[in-house]
């Protein structure tokens, strides 16, 4: 069935989701089916396959494809699926969004090209050329990608009917600057994303915190203020981005035993110290909040499998 824009916009939590791995670094289809149920039960109406939590900047193209292709068979007709289809080539951009739009996703989520970054016309046109397939949100993450999206950008390419909104990740003035001006945002910081969404307007949360806890972070967007909650998940949310995401993500689902503790280098495994600070974390919270059914666990340091060829 066809997805409007509309329908995109409506969606208040989104799932940046984890791909989990077999012991030889193939995708583990059967823990990411898991994972994917687990953020229905919780109530998250959407996912992002393959972005920078789900590491799609790690997968070959016809990995990704067949991932979002996978998700959107199995799960399509009750989550929205938004395949990262960015790229920092509008050529690889291009192929890679009609791939994802000839499998079924509802939507693409678009970077600016990063490393080689480009001008503000050059902005504008990479995103022209990937608007016309289907509804499409822009991706703002200056700390990844070396290079601010700003406003004069997104007021270019606004009009078109496929712009959904904004994930952006610059901060609570930059919301308001646009859901001012009526353009869907989500909030790209889950430690922001309370006060993004209840004092500045921001449609929801494209969130890494949802992986651990769906339910609570559907509270958190669905249920008004909520400053008690907020701050009760907020060393969990603090805890996440230690180091660069996913690595704590990562190291949590394998502490959960939600997922094996296999990783795709060049990410390894949290510290010790910051594993034993997660089990505290988990006790704070409940146990019984989180994703899955195990025990949590610290884990040692040779129960993590680092994989260099996949």
């Amino acid at each position: 069935m066809w997805t409007s824009t509309g329908d995109i916009t409506s969606l208040r939590l989104i799932t940046a989701v984890k791909t989990p791995y077999l012991p030889d670094g193939r995708f583990d289809l059967e823990a990411y089916d898991s994972l994917i149920n687990m953020q229905i039960e919780g109530g998250a109406e959407g996912v992002i396959v393959g972005g920078t939590t789900g590491e799609g900047h790690l997968m070959s193209w016809d990995e990704h494809i067949m991932l979002i292709g996978h998700t959107v068979n199995c799960f399509g007709t009750r989550i929205k699926v938004i395949g990262n289809t960015g790229s920092n080539s509008t050529r690889e951009a291009v192929h890679a969004t009609e791939q994802g739009f000839a499998v079924g996703m509802h939507a693409a989520l678009h970077i600016n090209p990063y490393y080689g970054k480009t001008s503000i016309e050059g902005m504008v046109s990479h995103f022209v050329a990937v608007l016309p397939m289907g509804p499409t949100i822009i991706y703002n993450v200056p700390s990844r990608t070396a290079q601010d999206i700003p406003p004069e950008v997104i007021m270019a390419i606004s009009g078109y009917p496929n712009m959904a909104g904004v994930k952006e990740c610059v901060g609570h003035e930059r919301v308001k600057h646009y859901t001012d001006k009526g353009i869907a945002i989500w909030s790209g910081n889950d430690d922001e994303c309370h006060d993004s969404r209840w004092k500045y307007g921001a449609t929801g949360v494209i969130s890494v915190a949802s992986n651990l806890v769906p339910g609570l972070m559907h509270s958190l967007m669905y249920e008004g203020e909520n400053a008690t909650l907020n701050e009760k998940l907020l060393p969990l949310m603090k805890w996440l981005f230690c180091q660069p995401n996913p690595t704590a993500l990562n190291t949590a689902l394998a502490q959960l035993g939600v997922a094996r503790p296999v990783f795709r280098l060049p990410y390894v495994p949290l510290p010790l110290e910051k594993r034993i600070e997660f089990v505290s974390i988990v006790e704070a919270i409940g146990r019984e909040k989180f994703v899955g059914q195990k025990e949590v666990r610290i884990l040692d340091d040779d129960d993590f499998v680092l994989i260099s060829r996949y």
